[in-house]
């Protein structure tokens, strides 16, 4: 299986104080035979987040060291999902400004044999990791 991992997978991945870092490790070691993918997306939410957030307080030097090293791992196969959609591709069920991104993102990840995988609920089709 191919998972588009969510910005806040990828976060809990990379940080190991964060609340979900051993749901989300404990995930990946279970999968078998796993891809894991990022895209444009996701990897900038990504840095973005970790520059932000005093709670990190990571410089964006940091932020992108972090997610070469996250995506060299090698006990964790990454590919990167080139972002060939527009806005016409949505969903139907994104009706909110909210839900843009994870539309988008559930319906990058199906065009290219992959599915969402995310810690929020809220996202239809999309993968939940297991608590």
């Amino acid at each position: 299986m191919r998972y588009l991992l969510d910005v806040n997978v990828l976060v809990a991945l990379g940080i190991e104080h964060h609340e979900f870092h051993d749901r989300v490790a404990s995930w990946i070691r279970s999968q078998q035979s796993p891809t894991f993918a990022t895209c444009s997306i996701t990897e900038l939410g990504f840095v973005r987040v970790l520059t932000q957030a005093s709670a990190y307080g990571f410089t964006m030097a940091q932020a992108l060291g972090l997610l070469v090293r996250l995506k060299g791992a090698i006990a964790l196969p990454f590919t990167f999902i080139a972002d060939d959609h527009d806005i016409t591709r949505l969903p139907s069920w994104v009706k909110t400004a909210k839900q843009t991104t994870d539309g988008h993102l559930a319906q990058l990840a199906s065009a290219h044999s992959a599915m969402l995988a995310t810690l929020d609920q809220r996202i239809p089709g999309a993968y939940l990791i297991p608590s």
